[in-house]
């Protein structure tokens, strides 16, 4: 039961950060990727702080801070500057879609570190899932903008910082809270990020954003990076970290069906049938068989 309610809670942010990267798409051309990454964790943190104070959460221990900063330095800052790097080259749905292979990164990351053993379940669910992702997108891949391959790329390379921050993560919060381990890991690497901004100048863009951009930012901050990385930290303290990482297929689906609403792209068959393999494979990567 407790790891079903881990793949709950990280479908639900999956879904977020599926919605987030089309957000990102929409103010790359008005925002460098160390804005976009100081917009989403920069607004993300000072929603968690507030609530972590009122809460009184249980914050790392003293000897895990620089563990849990580096983590988050890592994650948020050198991960995300990557990710808007990548979506600045490529659409949405096929960044999403490289993306997606977090359930492989983070299936061989945490066999390599001995943290999590392979299955035969758990290696054909997350198959099973990564092969829908494919057939979901397959109709669209084609059509794609000159380049797209480097961001593509960027966002495979970048995915190996989530997989061992997936990895790495979960014993850290066992030994806290998810909301102050994440409180203090976005901190490090928002106030890293808002430094780096300072030196490269990335906050003067602020200056010419319109009311719908500035709408856009705080959603980034708010729903795509507080609430969907406090879901996520959440699964990762109830499940297993391949189980929570193979919900991240749902996040290119989450990213076309919003590109759908927005501006009107149909939804196929591929969609369809690749929503359900989706579903399938976290089925059975996360259900166990029974003892006899």
């Amino acid at each position: 039961m407790g790891e079903w309610a881990g793949v709950e809670i990280a479908l639900a942010s999956s879904s977020l950060g599926g919605t987030a990267a089309a957000i990102t798409r929409y103010l790359v051309g008005g925002a460098d990727p160390v804005l976009l990454a100081i917009l989403r964790w920069g607004i993300g943190f000072l929603c968690l702080l507030p609530c972590a104070l009122l809460l009184g959460v249980r914050w790392p221990q003293r000897p895990d801070w620089p563990a849990v900063a580096l983590l988050g330095i890592c994650f948020f800052g050198l991960f995300f500057i990557l990710y808007n790097i990548a979506v600045s080259y490529t659409t949405a749905a096929r960044a999403s879609l490289a993306l997606a292979t977090l359930p492989l990164h983070t299936m061989v990351v945490g066999a390599i570190l001995g943290v999590e053993r392979l299955t035969v379940r758990k290696i054909i669910g997350v198959g099973i899932a990564v092969l829908g992702v494919t057939a979901a997108l397959a109709a669209g891949l084609a059509q794609s903008p000159p380049g797209a391959w480097r961001g593509e790329l960027i966002m495979t390379g970048a995915v190996f910082c989530m997989a061992f921050y997936n990895v790495l993560s979960r014993p850290l919060m066992q030994r806290s809270s998810a909301l102050g381990f994440l409180t203090v890991g976005m901190g490090a690497g928002a106030v890293v990020l808002v430094l780096a901004g300072l030196v490269k100048g990335s906050f003067a863009a602020l200056d010419h954003f319109t009311p719908g951009q500035w709408i856009a930012g705080i959603y980034l901050g708010a729903g795509g990076g507080a609430l969907a990385f406090i879901l996520w930290v959440m699964a990762l303290a109830r499940a297993t970290p391949t189980r929570v990482a193979n919900t991240m297929t749902v996040n290119p689906i989450a990213a076309t069906l919003l590109a759908a609403l927005l501006i009107g792209e149909p939804i196929t068959a591929n969609l369809l049938i690749g929503l359900i393999a989706v579903f399938a494979g976290i089925f059975i990567a996360t259900s166990q068989a029974k003892p006899a």
